[in-house]
């Protein structure tokens, strides 16, 4: 039986090595994007010609929408992992975030991840062994200034993964969390060259790392080879919070 994952947010840099890695170790794939349609049609296409014996699935929904995790669990169907890859940031003064943008944060990242795996849950129960992976972020174990309500919201991913862990356990569902520094990726072209050294400069590898990297993880968690893991938050940051 070929085994499906769905990897929410493939439309970007992140989500996209997640899906090559995954496809490349025998998973047949959701590709969920928001707005990114011109970038997951060229990969449902490359995944299907490279790896012809699975299958590739694009699947659109909102999560900023208090409605996008109904709208994307009517698209699933066989389900043995979900990897929440998908979200944004917003950088300003906490003073300065409209509660609109709070609120986007929030259903993005926390609401409507979690309102999926409710509806979900039963699907992955039908699997003696499945999987659930955040990527979740530095600034939720650290926290940053500017970044105030994104660190929030990853911070509540974690503490999620920590407690959703014990109760899924019981059923074989292994809950884990990915949380990146540094990724060179386009969320952090606004930095400049000049904040870019001083941020290399507090890693202690001397180096940011690639989308490459997580996929890696990811690709180990859901491996087979991971699992008497869960409710952990893995650390993947060069050094830079430990």
């Amino acid at each position: 039986m070929k085994k499906f994952a769905l990897v929410c947010g493939a439309s970007g840099a992140i989500g996209q090595a997640i899906a090559q890695e995954l496809a490349a170790d025998g998973w047949s794939l959701y590709l969920h994007y928001h707005l990114g349609i011109e970038r997951i049609i060229p990969l449902v296409e490359e995944l299907t010609i490279t790896y012809p014996a699975q299958e590739f699935l694009a699947v659109q929904a909102d999560f900023s929408d208090a409605r996008g995790a109904e709208q994307l669990a009517m698209q699933i169907f066989s389900i043995q992992a979900v990897i929440f890859a998908n979200g944004h940031s917003y950088t300003a003064l906490l003073e300065d975030t409209p509660v609109s943008e709070m609120d986007a944060l929030w259903r993005v990242h926390v609401q409507n991840p979690m309102t999926l795996l409710a509806l979900l849950g039963s699907k992955l129960r039908m699997h003696s062994k499945s999987y659930v992976l955040f990527i979740g972020s530095i600034w939720g174990s650290a926290g940053a200034a500017l970044e105030t309500v994104y660190s929030a919201v990853k911070g509540a991913q974690h503490a999620f993964v920590k407690a959703y862990a014990q109760e899924a356990a019981y059923n074989g569902v292994r809950i884990n969390a990915v949380a990146p520094g540094f990724i060179d990726t386009k969320m952090n072209s606004h930095l400049s060259v000049e904040e870019q050294s001083e941020i290399m400069e507090n890693i202690p590898l001397q180096q940011f790392g690639m989308p490459s990297d997580v996929a890696q993880l990811v690709r180990f968690a859901l491996s087979g080879q991971a699992d008497y893991m869960t409710g952990q938050i893995l650390q993947l940051n060069g050094g830079w919070y430990i």
